[in-house]
């Protein structure tokens, strides 16, 4: 069985684009000391910034056919026993296959290493139709701060769900949580609905996913899983889909992710101790990641695709961007915030809505080499990856046939390649 192309996921990340809903939160405010602002600069807006003329790149040259038994359903273990293919930017001649665990034989104390420390919620949520006791499956966004009483953005499988409607959220043991949806309307057509929540207790939204929430699994994991007929708890997903990074949630326009950045999945304590004695430097950045990042290209070329938006800030790793020292992002998420925040003069926002869509053609700012896992066909992330390699996509499929020869593990919980400058 051949696995194509990217799940059919909505584009649920993006905070709501209506016009009545346009405006978001920053906590820096704006120039009218509001705290409200418009989509900031050409980052937000859509822009391609930065970008060497080229052709654009048509959607299709970034599929490719992959073989089901090559996605990875759990991580390594140990985690640092990950493959890892190693090329470099400036040397196409280099192909190398070692491990994580020889990262700090690889880098030097040049190199800092960006994190991306977001937490990744319990956001996919059951439930039930109070109206006709039927069963009821979900996915928590983000929360909305534009109405006056508790609001969720929400993802609901069901077709047809109408203004009104009331759904009971279930614990993990199947018991009524007391938590209930009331759909508002629905924001677009692939299932994203804004809903008013209801919570006796009222409890802020990282404690009610606790209670009721599973952990957001990429839909390919989930269903690799069942065709294989492998039964995993989600305690155990609950820890294995966390990095060791992941900080508290809140503190943001965004509470957290509903996917984990991947490519930090590969470290431990043990790790990184090794790493810090080669001299090896990290930093942390925050992006919170949306399900909008598992959305297929479905525009004629790359560069037409409505790109979703996501929250980002620097926080205390705000000292790489004027460090003369060699930046390895850890994952295109990590990736994306330095290079979203490049494109801002100092002093930069603590928050940013960043839908920065990196293709081939795209001028590099800040980010030197990057450490990120093999990505979905027609993704954006493939395309980024695309643009980071001078070979452009033909290089990138070129070594995804090397990998599938050689029996990498692809996607979230898969092994990785470490782009050296």
């Amino acid at each position: 069985m051949t696995h194509r192309g990217a799940p059919d996921v909505p584009d649920l990340g993006s905070p709501p684009r209506s016009d009545k809903n346009r405006r978001q939160y920053s906590p820096a405010g704006d120039s009218r000391g509001t705290g409200w602002f418009d989509p900031p600069c050409h980052v937000a807006s859509g822009q391609r910034c930065c970008r060497i003329p080229s052709p654009m790149l048509p959607s299709a040259a970034l599929d490719y056919q992959l073989d089901e038994s090559l996605i990875a359903t759990r991580p390594a273990e140990p985690r640092e026993s990950a493959r890892l293919m190693v090329v470099s930017r400036s040397d196409p001649d280099r192909l190398e296959h070692l491990r994580i665990a020889d990262l700090p034989a690889l880098l030097g104390p040049e190199n800092v290493l960006v994190f991306n420390r977001t937490r990744v919620l319990p956001a996919r949520f059951v439930g039930r139709n109070i109206e006709t006791g039927g069963h009821v499956e979900g996915l928590w966004l983000h929360d909305r701060t534009d109405r006056p009483a508790r609001a969720w953005e929400t993802y609901i499988k069901a077709r047809r769900f109408r203004p009104g409607r009331q759904v009971e959220l279930e614990r993990h043991d199947g018991r009524a949580s007391g938590v209930v949806l009331s759909l508002v309307e629905r924001t677009s057509a692939d299932g994203a609905w804004l809903v008013d929540v209801s919570d006796a207790r009222l409890r802020p939204t990282p404690e009610i996913l606790d209670e009721v929430g599973l952990t957001p699994l990429p839909p390919y994991i989930r269903g690799a899983r069942k065709r294989a007929g492998l039964d995993v708890p989600d305690a155990t997903d609950r820890e294995m889909y966390q990095t060791m990074f992941a900080g508290a949630s809140g503190g943001g326009p965004v509470q957290g992710s509903v996917a984990a950045p991947t490519a930090g999945l590969h470290f431990t304590p043990a790790l990184l101790e090794r790493l810090e004695q080669s001299g090896v430097r990290r930093a942390e950045v925050t992006l919170h990641v949306g399900a909008g990042t598992f959305k297929p290209i479905e525009a004629e070329h790359v560069e037409e695709h409505a790109m979703h938006s996501e929250w980002c800030r620097l926080g205390e790793g705000a000292w790489v961007m004027d460090c003369p020292c060699r930046v390895i992002a850890v994952g295109s998420t990590s990736a994306r915030t330095l290079e979203s925040f490049a494109h801002r003069a100092p002093p930069r926002a603590e928050w940013l809505s960043t839908d920065l869509l990196i293709s081939p053609g795209y001028a590099w700012k800040r980010v030197e080499g990057m450490l990120t896992n093999f990505h979905l066909p027609r993704s954006t992330l493939l395309a980024m990856v695309a643009g980071f390699l001078p070979g452009g996509i033909e290089q990138v499929l070129r070594l995804y046939r090397i990998a599938m020869e050689r029996n990498y593990r692809f996607y979230s919980y898969g092994d990785a390649m470490l782009i050296l400058p």
